[in-house]
């Protein structure tokens, strides 16, 4: 891969594929379209992508997106009738993703889960997509494997053990090994880079990290596209921007030319606040639950309440012990852990969290498609999985009763979907996020724990779940939220805890907190008075 250089590279070639400003348009389709049975899933879209630009693909759950994108990588084949062009250049549509980095190295594709191998470490995975360096009789050639790798890396300024698993690196690590990996014998200058939500599971800090990585490669000279559901991060790093809805390209501008509602009324069709707030009640002054010295791999010496009826968040940036809190308050079978709980009651007791009945405490899991989804399943049978005992004994299922329960809460989550019936995977992610709350809720929990909760979910299905969560803290449930995300944190909790080195650092009101002095509190930095 050439060195990322500051300098942008225009062109001054006369070509009818080189727009105003001297950017040659690297990538172009038009009229495309994908038809499923009893879906049309694009139609007669056009899209382009230029050198030297980011731009963004947009728009709610179901709008055509990961079909534009899976048409592209070759994993769909389009509906007859499109054209498609290659830095001006005709390329039969159907051979656009095919090939190890598409159409002759000029397409390269980083997806939401990565595509690593996390028991492996970042050379392996590195040759797993470039090959192995071997000698004539199929030895690797370790040496010059490890040399190839480094060279591979070198570019994107991180400085990580790459002979340990990839499981042990950060979030941004292992999402520039991803890209790294799809880069190997690409040509910057004339490539165009899909970046599937590449941010979704990263912290803020790291989030400006790969920003720097992907102007980087911007600037010298490749096309970007840039799929993502936050809005910040359409406005703060890209140049233009296509939405899609229902299928249809509904616009494409310079991101400059518009506004975060204008940009959110042109994805939904409706008008929509980009920075919502749910109206969560106002939580008594009585504790619910009670931890001290809560303690584990990342944890240590943790004590924190949860009011009755209270939006607690649980905020930190990787290794704070942000994502374990959830982990062992709820299923704490694989990690050390310590500490105490107290539940109220008639005579509340303390008890150590070995010993503690969690019945009463549910957690939704923060990877929804390896951790929450059955994919083989139906809708109905992932809403009820989890209260089976109800509808019948362990030897026949009164199937008229689960139907009937599983009808209830699609009506009551407005999820939509063909039927109870239809395969799960055929839901947005948004509606798939909404059969976890279905399951999860369906127990009849006190607390809630909610770990990414809108993870790879659209504004308008973003703001429908945080509704509903407040619809469920007023019929009584309180609610603890872990999230990477100061949007969910801001939106839903009324007390926020910041963790650092595995202690509440910080505990912060959500009235009138703004997402500077969160994300400055997050890393322990100094911030205007709250």
């Amino acid at each position: 891969m050439p060195a990322l250089t500051p300098a942008r590279r225009a062109t001054t070639q006369s070509s009818p594929n080189v727009v105003e400003g001297g950017l040659r348009t690297l990538l172009r389709v038009t009229g495309l379209s994908k038809t499923f049975p009893g879906t049309k899933a694009l139609d007669n879209v056009d899209f382009d992508v230029r050198a030297g630009e980011i731009h963004a693909l947009v728009g709610h759950n179901g709008s055509g997106k990961s079909t534009l994108i899976k048409v592209l990588s070759g994993y769909h084949s389009p509906d007859s009738g499109g054209q498609a062009w290659l830095d001006g250049e005709p390329v039969d549509m159907t051979q656009l993703g095919h090939g190890t980095h598409g159409a002759a190295g000029r397409l390269s594709f980083v997806h939401q889960d990565l595509g690593l191998v996390l028991e492996m470490n970042a050379i392996d995975n590195l040759a797993l997509r470039g090959g192995f360096a071997r000698t004539r009789l199929g030895r690797v050639k370790w040496r010059e494997q490890n040399q190839a790798a480094r060279r591979l890396m070198a570019p994107f300024a991180v400085d990580f053990d790459f002979h340990q698993p990839l499981s042990k690196a950060t979030p941004l690590e292992r999402t520039i090994v991803a890209i790294a990996a799809a880069l190997q014998g690409w040509d910057s200058h004339g490539g165009v880079l899909v970046l599937d939500e590449p941010t979704a599971v990263l912290p803020p800090g790291e989030v400006h990290r790969l920003f720097k990585t992907v102007r980087a490669l911007r600037d010298n000279g490749a096309g970007i596209v840039y799929v993502s559901h936050r809005l910040d991060e359409i406005f703060g790093l890209c140049d233009r921007v296509t939405v899609l809805r229902n299928g249809k390209e509904v616009a494409t501008r310079d991101v400059t030319a518009l506004s975060k509602g204008e940009l959110v009324h042109l994805m939904l069709g409706v008008e929509m606040e980009p920075e919502y707030r749910a109206p969560v009640p106002k939580a008594r002054t009585e504790p619910l639950l009670e931890v001290r010295s809560l303690a584990g791999v990342y944890l240590r010496n943790t004590t924190f309440t949860l009011n009755r009826g209270e939006v607690l968040g649980i905020a930190g940036l990787p290794d704070s012990g942000r994502d374990e809190l959830p982990r062992l308050l709820t299923d704490r079978s694989s990690m050390a852990y310590g500490g105490e709980v107290r539940v109220a009651g008639p005579s509340p007791q303390w008890t150590a969290l070995s010993a503690w009945r969690n019945d009463a405490v549910a957690l939704l899991p923060p990877d929804r498609g390896r951790e929450g989804i059955i994919s083989p399943m139906t809708v109905r049978e992932n809403l009820t999985l989890s209260v089976l005992n109800r509808f019948g004994t362990p030897f026949r299922l009164d199937h008229h009763k689960e139907r009937a329960f599983a009808a209830g809460w699609i009506n009551r989550l407005s999820i939509k979907t063909a039927g109870a019936s239809s395969g799960v995977m055929t839901l947005s992610g948004g509606n798939q996020q909404k059969v976890l709350f279905g399951r999860t809720l369906a127990r009849d929990p006190e607390v809630l724990v909610l770990c990414e909760p809108t993870a790879g979910v659209d504004i308008g299905a973003r703001h429908a779940i945080y509704d509903f969560v407040a619809d469920e803290v007023r019929r009584g449930l309180s609610v603890i939220v872990a999230s990477s995300d100061v949007g969910d944190l801001l939106a839903l909790c009324t007390r926020i805890l910041v963790l650092k080195d595995g202690v509440v650092a910080r505990e912060m009101s959500a009235a009138g907190l703004t997402e500077h002095q969160l994300v400055h509190a997050m890393e322990g930095l100094e911030s205007e008075p709250l």
